[in-house]
């Protein structure tokens, strides 16, 4: 299945613009997709492989969720944010080649729910290992939450280097 990554990027900390307008700062720009009722439809970010990087991640989904008026996904969306950059850091970007890592953030709100992306540098797939019945393990257990969380969820590689893991998340309220 190919991945709704979405090239464009909003600069951490900035907020979402109005819907149809395009800022530029530090030369990442950001351009909102005009959707169903002017909203915009794909948001993405560049996240730095730091504390700093993941929190900036989890501002911008929740921002950007509330521009979209979605609050009501904001949890879980940032849940698995959280858990595919943790994975993307921790087995993709130290097998990847050399050079600076760059982990990206998509978002991309569509007629099929909402869709979190998250690129990295690296080839290898994700391993997905069913709970096992041991609720205390350390480590292991991020793509049990997504695979909880989400509607549906899997990767693409990306050529001529890299993969994009993705998940969809129902827009519908919770009731």
């Amino acid at each position: 299945m190919p991945s709704p990554a979405h090239s464009t990027l909003r600069p951490p900390g900035e907020s979402v613009p109005e819907p149809g307008a395009t800022r530029r700062s530090g030369g990442l720009p950001y351009t909102g997709r005009p959707a169903l009722g002017g909203r915009p439809a794909a948001a993405a970010l560049r996240v730095a492989c730091s504390g700093e990087g993941f929190a900036r991640a989890r501002v911008f989904t929740r921002d950007t969720l509330r521009g979209w008026s979605l609050d009501h996904r904001g949890d879980d969306a940032v849940l698995v944010i959280t858990e595919l950059i943790s994975n993307a850091v921790t087995h993709a970007v130290p097998s990847a080649a050399a050079g600076p890592p760059e982990v990206r953030l998509g978002l991309a709100l569509g007629p099929g729910g909402l869709t979190l992306t998250v690129s990295d540098p690296g080839d290898n797939a994700p391993v997905f290992n069913p709970s096992d019945g041991s609720a205390l393990r350390e480590h292991g257990r991020g793509l049990c939450i997504v695979d909880a969380l989400a509607e549906q969820w899997g990767w693409t590689p990306r050529p001529p280097a890299g993969k994009t893991v993705w998940a969809t998340l129902s827009t519908r309220p919770l009731t």
